[in-house]
């Protein structure tokens, strides 16, 4: 079992992310790469979720696609490079360079995470005001955009729809605001047919050629909070189909969620491995090759 935590290839360096890294080709075009790189709360492990990247990589390319007539995105090609190393297979995607629009686009379905947190002391979540009442993994009225700044370390913070609109402008946010919905909405009712509630996720979306089109990962288990929907139950934190297993080792080791990371039971490892591969089987209807 090959598990992929770092990269090396001899081709200019674009970015590094917590999980991605990033590469410029020779035409203008990029390479991005998803590890089996595992982050909690804000810090990398130094072990790896056995085929979390390929996981990541494969659901974004079937958003991608089911989603195509709703937005651009900046898939060019799934197959790899010629002459670059084979464990890049099922791994990576050639996308066009666009310019990052600065906001993590976050839609909410239901009550969970810091939403919950904030509703729970002030009724609101990012400052829209919800019906009293709601408790935890409650469903929303209707489907709420929230987004957060987008922090190159540490946590993003989440926005008012003024200081969003501050960031990037009046007309950009609207246009955000109306894709971020409208793809919730689409995917949040594909999986409720495979037994799956989409609770929320965030987007990203890029400037090119004088178009916002989706960019990054799409509706992936470490962008979104999946669960099972013949377990949901309200008032109580709900199992996901993610790295919640990891999150509640963590909790109840006693660890200051600082660097460095503590180690992770091959136990805990295999779980989160079994979920990410779970919620690919049951959203594609594929087997995880």
């Amino acid at each position: 079992m090959q598990v992929i935590t770092n990269t090396d290839l001899k081709l200019k360096p674009f970015s590094r992310g917590k999980v991605r890294e990033t590469y410029e080709l020779e035409d203008g075009s990029l390479l991005m790469v998803a590890t089996d790189r595992l982050s909690a709360f804000d810090v990398v492990f130094s072990e790896g979720i056995p085929y979390k990247g390929k996981v990541l990589t494969e659901l974004s390319l079937f958003w991608f696609e089911k989603l195509k007539g709703i937005v651009e995105n900046h898939l060019v090609s799934s197959n790899v490079p010629e002459g670059l190393a084979d464990y890049l297979q099922g791994r990576s995607m050639v996308v066009k360079k666009a310019a990052p629009i600065m906001l993590e686009c976050v839609v909410r379905g239901y009550l969970a995470g810091s939403g919950l947190k904030e509703y729970n002391k002030k009724g609101t979540v990012c400052g829209i005001k919800l019906p009293a009442g709601l408790q935890n993994s409650s469903k929303l009225p209707e489907p709420i955009f929230t987004p957060s700044s987008k922090a190159t370390e540490g946590h993003d913070i989440n926005l008012t729809e003024e200081q969003a609109k501050k960031e990037v402008g009046e007309e950009t946010y609207e246009k955000l605001k109306q894709l971020s919905l409208k793809i919730y909405s689409t995917a949040a009712d594909y999986a409720k047919e495979k037994g799956i509630i989409l609770a929320d996720t965030k987007f990203e979306f890029g400037m090119h050629e004088d178009k916002i089109i989706l960019i990054d990962e799409v509706l992936t288990p470490d962008s979104s909070r999946y669960w099972p929907a013949k377990e949901y139950e309200v008032g109580k934190n709900q199992p996901s189909f993610d790295k919640q297993i990891v999150r509640d080792y963590l909790e109840g080791t006693g660890w200051n969620k600082l660097p460095p990371a503590p180690a992770l039971p091959k136990e805990v490892i295999e779980k989160t491995s079994k979920k990410y591969m779970e919620v690919y089987e049951l959203l594609t209807g594929k087997k995880f090759e």
